[in-house]
């Protein structure tokens, strides 16, 4: 893999890859062509792109020639925008399940031609099988290139799989647990809370850690949720920012794990009631969580954590709540009805890429929310699904 930056590569980079002679292997793979026009062509490079997922990731790069292995000459290849999502669609809708994170850089030559570096990212969803016009099968990489993976293989992979996903779930379950009994990182008040959890797959691997003092000097992007101002310090799990001080009750936290984790918790957004009803304020409630989202994800960004990341929105103890909508006098909805649980454990959500915008992202549980009140989903969005405040 190219030790730069997929947006910052230039064509310098790939002619040291031919000057430093630098072998074909488990993490890079040359082509002279982007082959993709037959059949037969598109099961062989979707077998080369699933297999770096499904191994350490790593960069497949077109239009460097190679013998035995080793890139010869830069010749680049003739390819538009049009040329770019075409390759695009067809790694989306060849591979099963869709791969997480793959970037596709086009490098433009001196010679005018144009050379693509599709870095694929190690994938915490694997095995990834490409499933392709009755073509089924799953690839994995070693030193000597891609192979396909036997049964053991595949049970292994499998296995894997299952075990990140369930460790995940668990570690939702063991917070919620200990955010309903008020087992928090800081002095905490409130009754019913919003909790936000964002927890990259890569987490899980047992010695993942990230230099948190990257964020520590930039603590306004760990703005609590609702919350003009706002303490920080360091703490035995990471970094915490928190309303309130030590000594008084707060209402809204951060904290950042040292394994990228993201927990965030507010209690003072549901505090509203009209005529002695609880209420979410459904607005503000939306437009505060698109808010800190953007800037938690900025978070992730700064600290290089790959994704996918899994989104997690829960409500605690918020049965017997109604949606309504402000100004003055938080008018319930026609039509609203109340939550029937404590526990509002919504439907999680994979954050794929870094350029998902917050309200798209989001969208699934605010609709869940909303269909818990008994109506069909949030009316902030417009036709074009963009989150906008009514009025």
């Amino acid at each position: 893999m190219i030790a730069n930056d997929i947006n910052k590569i230039t064509e310098t980079d790939l002619l040291s890859l031919i000057s430093e002679a630098v072998s074909e292997g488990k993490t890079i793979e040359y082509k002279q062509l982007l082959q993709v026009s037959q059949d037969n062509e598109k099961k062989e490079f979707l077998a080369d792109v699933s297999s770096f997922a499904n191994a350490s990731g790593g960069d497949l790069i077109i239009g460097i020639s190679e013998k035995d292995g080793v890139p010869k000459e830069m010749l680049g290849i003739d390819i538009d925008d049009e040329g770019l999502r075409r390759v695009d669609s067809i790694i989306r809708e060849g591979i099963n399940p869709r791969l997480p994170s793959v970037v596709i850089q086009p490098v433009k030559l001196t010679n005018s031609k144009t050379a693509l570096v599709i870095r694929i990212s190690k994938s915490w969803l694997s095995p990834h099988r490409v499933d392709f016009k009755g073509h089924d099968k799953f690839f994995s990489r070693s030193t000597n290139g891609k192979y396909p993976l036997d049964v053991s293989e595949l049970r292994t992979a499998f296995t894997l799989s299952e075990t990140f996903t369930d460790g995940i779930r668990r570690f939702r379950e063991d917070r919620i647990t200990k955010i309903s009994a008020d087992e928090m990182p800081i002095l905490f008040g409130g009754q019913s809370k919003i909790a936000l959890h964002l927890i990259p797959l890569a987490s899980l691997k047992p010695v993942e850690k990230y230099d948190i003092d990257k964020i520590v000097s930039k603590p306004e992007l760990l703005r609590p949720i609702y919350c003009g101002s706002w303490n920080h310090r360091y703490n035995l799990d990471g970094f915490i920012t928190y309303s309130g001080t030590e000594k008084l009750h707060s209402h809204s936290y951060v904290q950042l794990y040292r394994r990228g984790i993201i927990e965030a918790v507010e209690s003072s957004l549901l505090v509203a009631k009209q005529e002695d009803r609880k209420i979410i304020p459904s607005a503000y409630f939306e437009a505060e969580l698109i808010a800190s989202l953007k800037n938690y994800i900025q978070v992730m960004n700064t600290l290089k954590i790959e994704p996918p990341i899994i989104l997690f929105l829960t409500l605690v103890n918020v049965k017997g709540y109604y949606m309504a909508e402000p100004p003055a006098l938080w008018n319930i909805f026609n039509g609203s009805n109340s939550i029937d649980r404590d526990i509002l454990m919504l439907p999680d959500v994979m954050i794929e890429n870094y350029g998902e915008e917050p309200d798209h992202i989001l969208r699934p549980c605010f609709d869940a929310i909303w269909n818990a009140c008994g109506m069909r989903g949030s009316i902030y969005y417009d036709l074009n699904g963009k989150w906008q405040r009514r009025n």
